[in-house]
């Protein structure tokens, strides 16, 4: 697979430009964070554009604290969801939140939405947890590494720690386009991380093509 970067003529601002770390929302998200004696532990990105990966997501739990988490850091990151939850009553408050809803039954063309959204916006990461699902599985979702290598985009490494009580983003990767050699760094990253549920974690591998 090849990369194809977003055009340079792509008008970009940088995360300082967007953060409000020191809004009430962010200082609210904070207090509650701490109030359950969560600690937010992260590294801002540099770059205008990217996905961030969480991981291992075991509970429904795991929204509340990344959502707080991401109020509390000041910053617009978007989050890709299922879109049964994007339903009325509460599809109109989740698009507010950031969500953007993913048809997982069909192909839809949500890589090349992404993509799209990406050459177009001045500032854009975007969420996802790539397990797909709350329950075991035997392997990722495979869109996120699609869209980082077409775009050429950076992936945040995220993860909530049950263990620790710490949602944290330390380490970003650029994926190659060798599925082999990228996951072995996903890996790397995240082991050691337990899920809420632990045992519930999915394999940190792709469905082999074909």
């Amino acid at each position: 697979m090849t990369s194809a970067p977003l055009p340079t003529a792509v008008p970009t601002v940088s995360t300082a430009d967007v953060a409000r770390p020191r809004s009430l929302r962010a200082r609210l998200a904070r207090a509650a964070l701490a109030l359950f004696g969560w600690r937010v532990d992260v590294l801002l990105p540099e770059e205008p554009r990217g996905v961030i990966i969480v991981y291992p997501h075991t509970s429904n739990w795991d929204f509340p604290v990344g959502y707080l988490a991401k109020v509390a850091l000041g910053i617009p990151i978007r989050w890709a969801g299922k879109d049964e939850i994007f339903r009325w009553p509460f599809g109109a408050m989740f698009r507010w939140m950031g969500g953007i809803p993913v048809n997982r039954r069909e192909r839809t063309g949500f890589i090349p939405a992404i993509l799209a959204e990406f050459a177009r916006s001045p500032w854009m990461w975007l969420a996802l947890a790539p397990e797909g699902t709350r329950r075991h599985t035997d392997h990722l979702k495979s869109g996120f590494w699609h869209i980082a290598v077409e775009a050429n985009v950076p992936v945040g490494l995220a993860f909530i720690d049950w263990g620790r009580r710490r949602v944290g983003l330390t380490r970003y990767a650029r994926m190659t386009g060798d599925e082999v050699a990228d996951l072995a760094v996903i890996r790397e990253a995240y082991a050691g991380v337990p899920g809420k549920n632990h045992g519930q974690e999915g394999e940190l591998r792709f469905l082999p093509r074909g």
